[in-house]
């Protein structure tokens, strides 16, 4: 499979079905600093660190196959929460890292554009299709390609690209052999309103993922949606096939999207802690490059050895090969957490300045 990238870009030169490297892997945390002190804190990922609070669970929700009816109940929730017409155009999988490659493989192979930096999923998901894959800096720069995957906000900085410049891009991309753009909104529940796509979900070449583990915090419920015109949603429900989502993975989801209470004041939450957070980081002469409410990229020529002083203090960050000077910042769970990190920020200052 032919892959190509820049040297400036975070897309994978390997083959598609090699493993691509994430946040959250605390096993090679410790593995690579085994004497730093427990519990380790995982600001690895740009997941909420305070999750949903999980309902009680009936022992049918195990024991019995999903019910077509609580799927339905979920896809409305859905609909409701995102700002979809109708359940219509709302599919709902076990996260939407499974939904990228079956999304990719709705447009014959051929050549695709990923907004870079981005998540490098997208490229592996574009290779797995048979596609081939170039990186684009902007989407004025995708060229002729027929499939466009970015995320929006844009992941690792937070870049966003405004409803108007998207619904171009699709027309542009229907012009094109019937090209498709693929929208992830994976920290769209914590960017400013109005800046959704699923408002122009008439567009019928379009697919927009949204995440529920992220906000939620709830990663390991596997849980996520494509939405779509109804047409294109069908076809990507029926490559999923029946009982795609568990029943504890429906029962909350549902509750949770419909908590509009427990959404705004997480919103409020969250703002005021990355208020905290880029405290911190300019604190320690660190430059913000960017983010969401749930995380923050920084640069520092130092990044290299605060990421192993942070390490050494138990403290698991965001590290990007090919960008040398970046480190991603998720959020403490607590006052404790907060105050390890603060510490840890304080003495890594105080050590560059003796």
């Amino acid at each position: 499979m032919a892959m190509r990238a820049s040297a400036i870009d975070m897309i994978p030169t390997g083959a598609a079905d090699e493993p691509v490297a994430h946040g959250g892997d605390l096993g090679a945390a410790r593995r690579l600093f085994p004497d730093a002190p427990e519990p380790f804190i995982d600001l690895s990922t740009g997941i909420n660190p305070n999750p949903y609070p999980l309902p009680q669970f009936s022992a049918d929700l195990y024991a019995r196959l999903p019910e077509p009816t609580a799927v339905a109940t979920l896809t409305t929730a859905a609909a409701r929460a995102y700002g979809a017409p109708s359940a219509d155009y709302v599919v709902a999988a076990p996260g939407t890292q499974i939904l990228l490659p079956l999304v990719a493989g709705l447009v014959p192979a051929g050549r695709a554009a990923i907004l870079a930096p981005g998540y490098p999923e997208y490229a592996r998901a574009a290779a797995l299709a048979g596609h081939t894959f170039t990186a684009a800096p902007a989407i004025e720069a995708v060229g002729d390609a027929t499939l466009v995957i970015l995320g929006n906000p844009n992941n690792p900085d937070g870049r966003i690209f405004a409803p108007d410049a998207l619904a171009g891009l699709a027309s542009e991309l229907r012009r094109r052999r019937g090209g498709l753009l693929v929208i992830d909104e994976a920290f769209m529940d914590a960017a400013p309103a109005g800046l959704s796509f699923t408002g122009n979900l008439a567009a019928d070449n379009v697919v927009v993922l949204r995440s529920f583990g992220k906000f939620f915090g709830l990663a390991g419920l596997r849980l996520g949606f494509a939405l779509a015109a109804p047409a294109l949603a069908a076809r990507i429900r029926s490559m999923l096939g029946p009982w795609a989502v568990s029943g504890p993975a429906l029962a909350v989801g549902t509750k949770a999207l419909a908590d509009t209470a427990w959404i705004a004041r997480t919103r409020r939450h969250l703002a005021a802690s990355v208020t905290r957070l880029d405290a911190t980081l300019t604190a320690a002469k660190l430059n913000i490059v960017g983010g969401t409410s749930l995380f923050r990229l920084a640069r520092t020529p130092a990044a290299s050895a605060l990421f192993h002083h942070l390490g050494r203090a138990g403290i698991w960050v965001r590290s990007f090969p090919h960008h040398a000077g970046w480190l991603r910042f998720g959020l403490p769970a607590n006052e404790r957490q907060w105050r390890r990190l603060e510490r840890a920020m304080a003495s890594f200052r105080e050590s560059r300045t003796a």
